[in-house]
């Protein structure tokens, strides 16, 4: 038994038991990874993956039981690598942070830039996802930092700290008939086809609970990842768009008006999130307090460290 086996083991579930992928990411031959995963059988004595002919098809009982402990495994190498290079390599080294395309965009640039200014000689790496793939890279280790407005607070194994509160606004064309609506009202709302988020993004559930609960049952005529789309075409007459407020760009969005929509779908929270009994570098943390100022390295480290779901800050003070 060795690492590159358990290596192979975890990627080939990573990569739907694509041989060539897993080949690749390994940066071996399918051949090799085929003689690894025989060898590795025939030393267990049991049969790891379903098979029709070459393809491999999933995983057997025993082999399910042999991933999640080679994980863990793998994982925890990891964190002594993570460990040691804290002491080898101090202010150096890489910090990968799993986010959304609204974070990114337009929150994060200030805090990077701050993180940046400290940290020279870190590499930044955004990895940019839905907020549960957010949640999953955080969880297999591929992220040491997640970023994101769903999942993080109530995700299990992950420690969640809301990082600001932020509300949905209503785009409109200038000289739309709601571009001087007062007050803005869900039902007028609904009136225009709506151009909103992807279900799962920047707050959408809170969107359609808002209409639900007034028994309103909006045209959703366009859903997109992100604001940037949303935009383009509310400024093409598509309908209304409803996106996150931080989104919106007064002095670059010359042709759109934006209204306020704080009193019609309430606030919500995006989180910071880093996994529990994770062994975090001390730039890390300092990723968190820049975030955060009130989240000092102690705090954090007790709660990473604890078995408890995630706390708001406030709690924590």
């Amino acid at each position: 038994m060795n690492i590159q086996q358990l290596r192979i083991i975890r990627e080939a579930v990573r990569r739907s038991y694509n041989l060539r992928e897993v080949a690749a990411a390994l940066f071996t031959s399918q051949s090799g990874v085929s003689r690894h995963i025989k060898d590795f059988e025939d030393e267990l004595g049991v049969t790891l993956f379903v098979r029709k002919g070459k393809r491999l098809l999933g995983l057997t009982e025993p082999g399910d039981q042999v991933f999640g402990i080679a994980a863990k495994v793998l994982t925890e190498l990891d964190q002594i690598r993570s460990l040691c290079d804290q002491f080898s390599s101090g202010d150096s080294g890489r910090l990968r942070i799993a986010t959304t395309h609204t974070q990114a965009r337009y929150v994060l640039p200030a805090v990077i830039t701050e993180f940046r200014r400290q940290f020279p000689r870190v590499h930044v790496v955004l990895l940019q996802g839905s907020p549960s793939h957010c949640a999953e890279m955080l969880l297999s280790g591929d992220a040491d930092v997640a970023v994101a407005s769903e999942v993080l607070r109530s995700q299990t194994g992950i420690a969640g700290f809301e990082f600001y509160r932020w509300h949905h606004a209503v785009v409109v064309p200038r000289g739309h008939a709601l571009d001087d609506e007062d007050p803005l009202t869900l039902g007028r709302l609904a009136s225009h086809p709506i151009l909103t988020y992807h279900d799962g993004f920047t707050g959408r559930h809170q969107i359609d609970e808002a209409f639900s609960n007034q028994g309103l049952q909006p045209e959703i005529a366009i859903s997109a990842l992100d604001a940037d789309v949303i935009k383009t075409y509310v400024g093409l007459g598509m309908g209304v768009g409803i996106i996150a407020s931080m989104a919106f760009e007064a002095g670059r969005e010359l042709s759109l008006r934006q209204r306020s929509a704080e009193h019609m779908f309430g606030s919500c929270a995006a989180h910071v999130g880093v996994r529990r009994g994770a062994y975090l570098r001390g730039y890390v943390y300092r990723f968190l307090e820049i975030c955060i100022p009130a989240l000092t390295e102690r705090v954090a480290r007790r709660i990473v460290s604890s078995v408890e779901p995630g706390l708001a800050l406030a709690e924590n003070d």
